[in-house]
């Protein structure tokens, strides 16, 4: 049985463990969870699982990526965030059938991108947030399927050639060093209109200390505006959502259906 969480002893991988974790979606994919398992390199075994169509080794401590991930090529899904990813391998753009590539909060810079993650042509959503990041390999204007693009916490200081893809529809910049007038040239009114959508939901478990008190400072400030709004229009309402915080994981629900939903229970 393969361990998570903060204290679990486990840090290496078994095939047999990798085998006996793998589950099925209910719409019949093969996905494998082995995220905050303590690992601190990519467990070569999993290469040898080529039928995986989700791989999660999300809040690890992986620093590197095997030249061969390549022979992963079922993957849709790979969610690789909060790891400490310095460079991605060329081989990343043998990864075909990609749909979904989460690599928010680690340390890639950009001469760490390869051209190659321009060939991922069936990529719908790439999370590249809270990176070191100022600008993109051109190559990657070739993805004309991307719907979903995250920038936010890095390093740009202008608007890569990335945003003006037509099929974008959720674009989040947030907190980088670019310019406001440059994100309102750079940005059609359809994404900037769905922007704040982008944000992505994580327990609060999930992130480092830093993370946390920068999350922490951003929901207040978030706060305040709303209270601000409120002022005049009658009682304030002071609601909050314990373990919520953003924003560097994927997730299925926006943040608004995230509430409703729990308002029901």
């Amino acid at each position: 049985m393969v361990k998570k969480g903060k204290r679990a002893q486990t840090n290496r991988v078994s095939l047999k463990a990798a085998k006996k974790a793998v589950s099925m979606t209910p719409d019949g994919r093969r996905r494998l969870d082995l995220s905050n398992a303590g690992l601190c390199a990519f467990p070569r075994c999993l290469l040898k699982l080529t039928d995986l169509d989700e791989l999660d080794l999300s809040r690890n401590r992986i620093r590197t990526l095997p030249d061969d991930i390549g022979s992963l090529s079922a993957l849709s899904r790979l969610d690789l965030h909060s790891n400490e990813l310095e460079a991605l391998p060329d081989a990343i753009g043998r990864l075909a059938g990609l749909t979904h590539l989460n690599l928010a909060n680690n340390r890639l810079t950009s001469a760490g991108l390869p051209p190659t993650l321009g060939v991922l042509s069936h990529l719908q959503s790439l999370n590249l947030g809270l990176n070191r990041l100022d600008g993109l390999p051109p190559a990657t204007a070739n993805l004309v399927a991307l719907r979903e693009l995250g920038l936010f916490d890095n390093l740009f200081t202008k608007l890569p050639e990335i945003v003006e893809l037509a099929g974008l529809t959720k674009l989040n910049v947030e907190r980088n060093p670019v310019s406001r007038s440059a994100q309102r040239d750079g940005v059609s009114e359809e994404v900037k209109s769905e922007r704040d959508e982008a944000m992505y939901l994580v327990t609060e478990s999930g992130l480092c200390k830093p993370c946390l008190e920068r999350c922490k400072e951003e929901r207040l400030k978030r706060m305040k505006v709303r209270e601000g709004r409120a002022g005049g229009f009658g009682e304030k309402r002071k609601r909050t959502y314990s373990g919520l915080m953003m924003p560097n994981s994927v997730a299925v629900l926006n943040q608004d259906m995230w509430r409703c939903r729990m308002e029901k229970k």
